[in-house]
This record gives structure tokens, C-alpha cells and sequence, in this order.
């Protein structure tokens, strides 16, 4: 789905989830101007970004947390299970630790307050597009201590990884993309979502972002040559 081809392969295709129609032009119109970015959609629930999601395999979706008929969280849960791939980056009002907290934990790849300069906005599209999150330090301080507790209390229901599960484990350390990571192990993209999820099943974690919290906190690092 999100590794389909395009008719562009250059450009980010976003789909823009707010329940303000006004605020959502003007997401649009902001982003749109980047050359690189495609704005394909618009939903003003979380229930008709789900709809949109499936129909038009965005590549990020920015999604707002508070919203009418399905919240931005529930729609995240649900984007992420049918797509393990899926870059959902939040739009809040608030950096409220415990709301971003449970976005990440959901499955978003991190988030954006709606205040944010016009390059932040970019920036941050082009970062989950590329597969690195975007989450701020003591965001992932808390991840960390989270995983650890569960570590802790799951510690010998832990399966043991393989060494190419271990290698994909590294590259995810590094917010490497799916394509990014199949190139340089020279597997393929499918092989790769395979490795990813038999990683989150073993550590029973539940998206790439804790993924990557959990390699850095165990030293899963890449080698510098």
C-alpha cells in the first residue's frame, strides 16, 4: 500500500485530517506549494481518514487528535493494523506529554503542533516519509522507561530475534525507511515488513518508533565501518 508505486516517485502524497475546514485548506495550501509534496486527500473525522486511507494509500497522513465521530487516536489504531507501514504524523494545539504519549504508543511516528512554522511542517512531512521519527527527547525518555517496565515484567516471554531480524533491528535504530533498509541488506521491501513485524511480535511492542527506542536503549546501533 504505502510502497505502491506512484505516478510520481518523487513526490510525498499526504492525506490531511482535521475537523476544521478552514485550518485544513490552509494546512493544504502550505504544504501543497512544496514541490515535493502531493496533498491527495482530506477527511474531517477519523472515520472518513480510515475510508481515505484504504482508497488512497497516502504516503504520511497528518492527523488531528481530537476530532468528531472517531478520534485521531482510534483512527491511528486502525491505520496501523491494516497497514504496519502506515507514517502518521499528529497535529495538536497541545505538547501535552500524556495525549502525544498514547498517539506514539497508538502507532504515530510522532507529531507537530499546529502552531509550527511552515518548515517545520515540511520538515517533518519529509522526515516520517523517509521513516524517521519524529519525537522529542523527553517524549522518548518516557517511551523508554515504558519499555523498560515491560521488558522487565516480559522478559521471559522475550523470543530471541534472528541475526537478520537483528540487522533490520539496527537500521530501524537509525529511522530507516523500509526501502532504505532492503537496499542496504539487499532483501526485499516485503521481506523487510516481514522481518519488522516478526520484531514487534517478539518484543511485543507495538510500532516502529518503540522499535527504534527499544534498539538504542539495548545498544542495537549500526556499526560505524
Amino acid at each position: 500500500m504505502l510502497d505502491s508505486e506512484k505516478a510520481n516517485s518523487d513526490t510525498i502524497r499526504v492525506l490531511i485530517v482535521d475537523d476544521h475546514e478552514l485550518f485544513r485548506e490552509g494546512v493544504s495550501a502550505m504544504i501543497g506549494r512544496h514541490k515535493a509534496i502531493e496533498v491527495v486527500g482530506e477527511a474531517s473525522n477519523g472515520q472518513e481518514a480510515v475510508t481515505q486511507f484504504m482508497e488512497l494509500a497516502p504516503d504520511v497522513v497528518i492527523m488531528d487528535i481530537n476530532m468528531p465521530i472517531m478520534t485521531g487516536l482510534e483512527a491511528t489504531r486502525i491505520m496501523r493494523e491494516k497497514n504496519s507501514d502506515a507514517r502518521i504524523l499528529i497535529l495538536t494545539v497541545s505538547d501535552a506529554e500524556q495525549a502525544l504519549f498514547e498517539a506514539v504508543k497508538a502507532g504515530a511516528s510522532g507529531y507537530i503542533l499546529k502552531n509550527a512554522s511552515p518548515q517545520t511542517v515540511i520538515d517533518s512531512v519529509q522526515r516520517v516519509y523517509s521513516g524517521e521519527p519524529v519525537i522529542p527527547g523527553n517524549l522518548a525518555v518516557k517511551i523508554i522507561h515504558e519499555l523498560s517496565a515491560t521488558a522487565t515484567k516480559k522478559v521471559q516471554e522475550v523470543d530471541p530475534l534472528t541475526e537478520r531480524e537483528i540487522d533490520v533491528l539496527r537500521h530501524l535504530s537509525a529511522g530507516s525507511s523500509n526501502r532504505d533498509i532492503a537496499s542496504a541488506l539487499f532483501i526485499s521491501e516485503n521481506t523487510v515488513r516481514n522481518h519488522v513485524r516478526n520484531i514487534l511480535e517478539k518484543l511485543h511492542l507495538s510500532n516502529r518508533v518503540q522499535a527504534a527506542t527499544y534498539a538504542l536503549r539495548e545498544g542495537y546501533t549500526l556499526r560505524e565501518d
